[in-house]
């Protein structure tokens, strides 16, 4: 059973910077891509990034390129999220997401991800 935490979130200023880590257990964490989603209350959980087993290709929704950066470390079992030029509207809690990498065509939709962390707070003020 793959498990994930996720560390990192906190209240920053708009403009700022955080950096979400997320850390990978239970299965050998190259096998799997690794995804961010995020969600404010009474709203649908939104694709962030993605990224393959190794790293070969990276995704990101419109509203995070060129401000967000996905990666991971295998040698650590840890996916990353860095967050710059942080807005109001990135205010969410952000969740990891990993699925068995199978070269999917649509790693955005929510239903592919079959494994879930808990979640962190990001609150950027304005």
């Amino acid at each position: 059973q793959v498990q994930l935490v996720e560390s990192g979130g906190g209240l920053v200023q708009a403009g700022g910077s955080l950096k979400l880590s997320c850390a990978f257990s239970g299965r050998t964490f190259s096998d799997y891509a690794m995804a961010w989603f995020r969600q404010v209350p009474g709203k649908e959980r939104d694709f962030v990034a993605a990224i393959t087993r190794t790293s070969g290709y990276t995704y990101y929704s419109d509203s995070v390129q060129g401000r967000f950066a996905i990666s991971r470390d295998n040698a650590k079992n840890t996916v990353y999220l860095q967050m710059n030029s942080l807005k109001p509207e990135d205010t969410a809690v952000y969740y990891c997401a990993s699925v068995y990498e199978g070269y999917y065509s649509d790693y955005t939709k929510l239903s592919l991800w079959d494994y879930w962390g808990q979640g962190t707070q990001v609150t950027v003020s304005s």
